[in-house]
């Protein structure tokens, strides 16, 4: 799918940069920092969710006590 952007003059010259300095295309750049942008997202509403849960029952185990339950101890 092809979309069409726009940027400043100042965006498009630090984007350029970008993609000169790392050797990329600037579609390359652009689609790396939009997918980046979804995925820190994502492991914002995962974190929550995990804060959530810890908060609801804040058991915490040992590395020995893993090792223990699983039996490798």
């Amino acid at each position: 799918m092809v979309y069409s952007i726009r940027f400043s003059e100042d965006e498009q010259a630090a984007i350029e940069q970008y993609a000169l300095l790392h050797r990329m295309k600037i579609s390359e750049v652009i689609r790396k920092a939009t997918m980046e942008m979804i995925e820190d997202e994502m492991d914002m509403q995962a974190f929550k969710k995990a804060k959530e849960r810890f908060e609801q029952n804040p058991a915490t185990y040992t590395h020995e006590d893993v090792g223990k339950e699983l039996g490798f101890f």
